[in-house]
This record gives C-alpha cells, structure tokens and sequence, in this order.
C-alpha cells in the first residue's frame, strides 16, 4: 500500500484502460530507456479513494475518481497514487469499466482539438483513424463543439463513426480521403507517415495540422500559412471534469470494445496491437 504525500489520494483501482503507448513500452519503442526499468504500464484508472494526503480536503475515503497517471506510475496495480491535478470525480453515468477508458484518450483528443487545433463552432475537421481510441472521442468533442467532422477508418468502422455523429467517413482501403475531402480548417493526425503527406491536399489556406505521432513539415505549413503541431497529452483534472459533464449530459459516450482481467494484461495488449478496435480495451480488476 502507498502512502499518500500531502496533494495525493490513494486509489484502489477498479479498472484500468490500454492504450497503444502500453505496447510500445513493453515492445521497446517507446524510447524508454533499459535503466529505467522496471515500470508498471498503465496511463489511465478509475477506482475508489483508498488514503488522503492533507491538502486532497475535497476527497473522502470511498469516492469514486478517475485519472490519467504520470509516467512516474501505473495503472497495472491494485493501488496507485494520484495527484489532485490528475484526477476529477468519476461521470456519475459510468461504471468503473467505461470510466477508465475515458482519461488518457479523451484528453488527448480535447488537447489536440482546442488546446492545440483551436476547433470551433462551424469549421471542418478531418480526424485521421477515427475509430479507435482517442478518435472516437475526437469525432464527438467536435461535433458537440459544432465543427463539420470527416474521418478515416476502415469499412467496418462507417457505420460505428457515423453514430458516434460523423458527417462523412471515407473508407481509407477503397479510396483516397484526399478526392473526396476538402477546405478543411483542421487535420487531427493519429495516423501519420503517407497519411499525414497526403493531408495538406484538403487543408485550407491558413489551417492547422495537429498530430499525436511525427512533427507536420514545417516548411510544407509556411506555404500554405498553416500551422503544423505535434504534441503529447498531459493529465489535466479541470478538462477530465468538463469531459465528465459532457458525458453525463448524454453528449458523449466511451465506447470499451473488449474487457480483460489483469492477468491478461498481455493478451489485452496483444489485441489493441494487432487488430482494429472500435474504442477502448479496458482491464477490469474485480474480474
């Protein structure tokens, strides 16, 4: 059991979502060097407060919160610390299951939709992988915002983005999004490589790429007065408890595609790394 310092909780994790950066640490391509091993993986909980520091004075034994970690800790774990700017109170509407698979995902895409991309009411957003993760967030940021959200995704994803509220999603296997897409004000990369090359055919004069993976040309933005962004997320407790009033508001729902015990964490991982999920993958530790 960890001991809380004076601005943490002790969280009693109930679940724990996976995300790609999970498999990429396990794998060795992350950039996590040798000598910081071992790590617990793991970016993302919800649960029940176990402990209080003094200054947690909003928080009680027993209250349901969710969180995206720091890197210093993981979610992989039946007791984890969390700081106060890390976690909000869980959505009232959610279980822990859904609640975990809220955190890490859904403030990437609010950071790099508003903090990054400026998106606003009426503009055209292209969300690169839609589907997955951080994308099926993404769409519905946007749309509850007021943008116009295109998408690419596979054939079977059509039909999931376009209820989560996407006006037009392009299958990337039978066509080429760039024939068929255009004016847009933002580009949200969570693809890269080619995909990424091929987007500043539809961006607008002026517009903004943003991408989770590789930093946009730099060069490629000056000429068409653009502005290219590559960023990281970072735990935000404000933004989680905004995203938890959308959610409780009925305007946006985690989708969990598959659920694990923790002993099969690595079968989780295994699947987020080599299918095509539609949402999250969480780890239910009361499995």
């Amino acid at each position: 059991m960890p001991q809380p310092r004076e601005d943490e909780v002790v969280l009693r994790v109930q679940a724990a979502s996976v995300n790609p950066i999970d498999w990429k640490m396990r794998s060795g391509k992350s950039g996590l060097k040798r000598e910081q091993l071992p790590v617990v993986l793991g970016r993302d909980v919800s649960g029940t407060v176990e402990l209080c520091g003094v200054d947690a004075h909003t928080l009680r034994k027993g209250d349901p919160i969710y969180a995206m970690l720091g890197w210093d800790r993981g979610g992989y774990e039946e007791y984890v610390l969390v700081k106060a700017v890390e976690g909000a109170v869980k959505p009232s509407s959610l279980d822990h299951v859904h609640a975990a698979a809220v955190p890490l995902a859904a403030l990437t895409a609010w950071q790099g939709l508003f903090d990054h991309g400026g998106l606003k009411a009426g503009q055209r957003v292209l969300i690169h992988g839609g589907a997955g993760g951080v994308g099926h967030f993404a769409i519905q940021f946007a749309k509850a915002k007021g943008a116009f959200v295109a998408t690419t995704v596979s054939a079977s994803g059509i039909d999931f983005t376009g209820k989560l509220g996407a006006d037009q999603a392009v299958d990337y296997k039978a066509e080429r999004f760039e024939n068929v897409v255009r004016d847009i004000d933002l580009v949200f990369d969570l693809i890269g490589g080619e995909t990424q090359e091929r987007s500043w055919a539809v961006l607008k004069d002026g517009g903004t790429i943003v991408s989770t993976l590789a930093q946009p040309s730099e060069e490629k933005a000056k000429q068409r007065h653009a502005r290219a962004v590559v960023y990281m997320a970072r735990p935000n407790a404000a933004q989680l408890n905004e995203i938890g009033e959308l959610i409780d508001a009925g305007k946006v729902r985690p989708i969990v595609d598959a659920t694990f015990p923790l002993s099969q964490a690595g079968a989780a991982q295994q699947k987020l790394e080599t299918e095509h999920t539609q949402g999250k993958i969480v780890l239910d530790l009361a499995a």
